[in-house]
C-alpha cells in the first residue's frame, strides 16, 4: 500500500504537505508548482487516501447521496453525470439511491439520514414521494439540496428554467404556422409542471393564441400519462359534447376542427406515450400532429419519429447541486439557484412539420 511518506519522498516536500493538499485542507499555503508536483507524484504511485481513516479524524465520509425517482430513467443520465463530474473534482463520491417502488418497510431516506453515510443528499423528488420524507430531509442538519422543486421550509434548491423551455417548444411551432397548440403537463402538484404551463401560456399569450382549458392536461409525466392525455386532448368526451340524432356528423365535424394540430409535452416520457397513443388513433406524426417535448434523452432520438425536443441543462444542474451541498458543509450557505446557462436550446428532429393544410 502506497502511504503519504511515499508521495512526500517523489515530490520532494514534507508529509504534512502532501496531507494537506491531498485532503483539500483549507488555507493550505504551498505554491501550485508545489501542489501540481505533489498530485503528479500521488498519480504516478497510484496513492489512494484512506476514506476510513479520513472519515474517523473528520466526521466526514466524502459521499453525498443522489436520489432519483428512477434510476432508468433517461432523462437522470445528464443529471447524474454533472453529479458525478463534479464530486470527482471536488473529491467526493457519489451514492446513487432510487426513492419510488421499493418495497413495503424499506426506508431509504432514513438510512441516508441516520446512519451517517453520506455528508449531504441531493434529492429530485418524484410524484409518489411522501410528504413525511420530504419533512424529515428539511428538518434534519444534513445538508439538502432538491433539485427542480422548491421548499421553502429551508432546504436549498436547484431548478431549471422551465418557463423558458415550454416557451422555446412554443415558439419553434408557432414559427411552423400552428394556432392551435394544447399542452400536456405534469400533475398540478409539481413545481415543473406549474412553470412550464405557466411558460407556455405566456409564450401563447404573446403569440396572440388562446388557451382553453381542454387544451391542457395535467395527467403526469409518465408514458401511460402521456398516452392517456392525448387520448382525452384528441378523442375523448370533452371533445364530443352532447350527441342528439341527425347531429352525429356536425358534431364531429365540430371536433375536428377544435383538435390542436400540435402538442407540447411537458416531459419526454409522457411524450413517448403520448406517441404510441397516437398510432392507436391513426394519426400521422408530424402530418396530423405535431409533438415537441421538454428534455432530450438519448431514447428521443430512436422513437419513430424521432421526436424534436428542448435540450435542458441538466447536467449543470447536476454540478450546481453538488457544489451547493459541499458549499453548505463547508460555510452553512443555502442554496437558491436557476441554472439559465446553457440556456434551453431546440433539438429539431422529424415529429413537428407545419401544419397541413386544409382541402
Amino acid at each position: 500500500m502506497v502511504r503519504l511518506s511515499d508521495v512526500a519522498a517523489r515530490a520532494g516536500v514534507s508529509v504534512s504537505a502532501v496531507s494537506r493538499v491531498l485532503s483539500d485542507a483549507p488555507n493550505t499555503r504551498v505554491s501550485e508548482s508545489t501542489r501540481r508536483r505533489i498530485q503528479e507524484a500521488a498519480a504516478e504511485l497510484g496513492y489512494r487516501p484512506n476514506f476510513a481513516a479520513r472519515a474517523l479524524k473528520s466526521a466526514r465520509t466524502h459521499v453525498v447521496g443522489l436520489v432519483v425517482p428512477d434510476v432508468t430513467n433517461a432523462v437522470f443520465t445528464e443529471l447524474l453525470h454533472g453529479v458525478e463530474d463534479e464530486a470527482y473534482r471536488l473529491g467526493y463520491v457519489v451514492l446513487l439511491a432510487r426513492a419510488d417502488g421499493l418495497p413495503e418497510g424499506v426506508d431509504i431516506i432514513g438510512r441516508l439520514i441516520g446512519e451517517g453515510r453520506v455528508d449531504g443528499l441531493i434529492v429530485q423528488t418524484g410524484d409518489a414521494m411522501p410528504d413525511s420524507d420530504i419533512n424529515r430531509l428539511i428538518a434534519g442538519r444534513m445538508p439538502v439540496v432538491f433539485v427542480n422543486s422548491i421548499h421553502p421550509e429551508g432546504a436549498g434548491s436547484v431548478v431549471l428554467d422551465d418557463e423558458r423551455g415550454a416557451a422555446v417548444a412554443v415558439d419553434h411551432l408557432v414559427g411552423l404556422g400552428h394556432r392551435r397548440i394544447a399542452l400536456i403537463s405534469g400533475l398540478a402538484s409539481s413545481d415543473t409542471a406549474r412553470r412550464r404551463e405557466g411558460g407556455f401560456r405566456a409564450a401563447m399569450e404573446r403569440a396572440g393564441l388562446e388557451v382553453g382549458e381542454r387544451d391542457v392536461t395535467r395527467l403526469g409525466y409518465e408514458p401511460a400519462r402521456g398516452a392517456e392525455a392525448l387520448t382525452l386532448l384528441w378523442a375523448g368526451e370533452e371533445w364530443a359534447g352532447e350527441e342528439r340524432a341527425g347531429e352525429e356528423r356536425a358534431r364531429e365535424e365540430r371536433a375536428r376542427e377544435e383538435r390542436p394540430t400540435a402538442v407540447v409535452v411537458a416531459n419526454v416520457n409522457a411524450a413517448y406515450g403520448a406517441l404510441a397513443a397516437a398510432r392507436r388513433l391513426g394519426l400521422s406524426v408530424p402530418e396530423d400532429l405535431s409533438v415537441v417535448a421538454i428534455h432530450d434523452a438519448w431514447t428521443a432520438e430512436h422513437t419513430w419519429p424521432p421526436l424534436t425536443t428542448v435540450r435542458m441543462p441538466l447536467r449543470e444542474v447536476g454540478a450546481t447541486a453538488l457544489r451547493a451541498v459541499v458549499e453548505n458543509l463547508a460555510s452553512g450557505a443555502r442554496a437558491d439557484v436557476v441554472v439559465t446557462d446553457p440556456a434551453p436550446n431546440l433539438v429539431e428532429r422529424a415529429s413537428t412539420a407545419e401544419p397541413r393544410k386544409k382541402n
